[in-house]
């Protein structure tokens, strides 16, 4: 994996968008199911979205905010 901004926002992309689809809490491993990535690649683009503030952690599962 390469991590760098630009690889960092598409994934923060695919764990948005997964989650948006989803409408509903999520942990890690169902995100990196449901957006074929690896659990480092949704680690990756959940950091990015806590960052901007456009997701929270609900009792150990991430959801839209």
């Amino acid at each position: 994996m390469v991590i760098n901004a630009e690889n960092a926002g598409f994934k923060a992309g695919d764990v948005y968008q997964t989650l948006a689809v989803a409408e509903e809490a999520m942990n890690v491993a169902e995100i990196a199911k449901a957006a074929k990535i690896t659990k480092e690649e949704v680690l990756l683009g959940i950091g990015w979205l806590l960052k901007e503030g456009k997701v929270k952690d609900v009792e150990g599962k991430i959801t839209l905010a």
